[in-house]
């Protein structure tokens, strides 16, 4: 399988746009690793088995599911040694935090590696660093065709949609997952680095992919801006 390149980012904090717009949150990250490009075609062809062509082998991988994508994290993880984040009961999956192979980031995660330190809605002039709409696209394009931003990541904005880890808001849309960036079907309004929507885990889209994180931690149910509880506890929220 090509490798996945990842990049250090380094520990710091933001503020995380609450659900429904109830408020705004600091969260405190530590430092991790995440990868340069979206998950490829060719990548997910590779490691997964799905089908033995690709012919645009540099194009995000699209029509994947987040449980998809979970699996080929774990899949990713065995393949070169690491020990796999992600287990199963059912349709239940378990984060075990202080395994240290790929995983989803979080949207807090996500969110702190697209800005780089940015404090506007995008790192750099729309037209340089994403493909978005206004390129006139009807498929993603190859990743790194735009400029990174000053982590050297790429396509963090536009081309495609990219899940997290994240529940989008529990007691609103059930299990639905967060999906971050925009895509090259949308306009500067989606294409930002706040915008938060989210799709079912078995949704799968034409311009939906993902980029996989690494970071192990020490607590039980608390990580990187997400909780096991405070997912319990706003699963209740009327």
């Amino acid at each position: 399988m090509p490798d996945i390149e990842l990049a250090r980012i380094p520990a710091g904090s933001l503020m995380l746009q609450a659900a429904r717009g109830q408020g705004r949150r600091t969260v405190a990250l530590d430092s991790f690793e995440i990868a340069v490009f979206p998950i490829t075609q060719e990548q997910m062809a590779e490691l997964l088995g799905e089908g033995e062509e690709h012919p645009h082998p540099r194009r995000p991988a699209t029509h994947v599911s987040w449980q998809r994508a979970i699996r080929f994290c774990n899949a990713a993880s065995e393949w070169e040694g690491f020990e796999p984040v992600y287990s199963f009961d059912g349709e239940d999956i378990t984060w075990h935090l202080d395994a240290d192979g790929y995983r989803l980031p979080t949207e807090a995660e996500w969110e702190y590696a697209c800005r780089a330190g940015s404090k506007g809605p995008h790192y750099g002039l729309l037209r340089d660093v994403a493909w978005t709409a206004a390129d006139g696209l009807r498929a993603p394009r190859d990743v790194g065709g735009k400029m990174p931003n000053l982590y050297g990541l790429f396509d963090t904005l536009g081309n495609v949609w990219e899940w997290c880890w994240d529940l989008l808001d529990p007691a609103v849309y059930g299990d639905a997952r967060v999906i971050r960036g925009g895509s090259f079907a949308d306009g500067p309004s989606a294409v930002n680095a706040t915008t938060r929507r989210g799709e079912r885990p078995r949704a799968a889209h034409g311009d939906l992919g993902f980029r996989v994180a690494r970071g192990a931690f020490d607590a039980n149910d608390v990580a990187q801006g997400w909780s096991a509880a405070a997912d319990e506890e706003r699963s209740l929220e009327a």
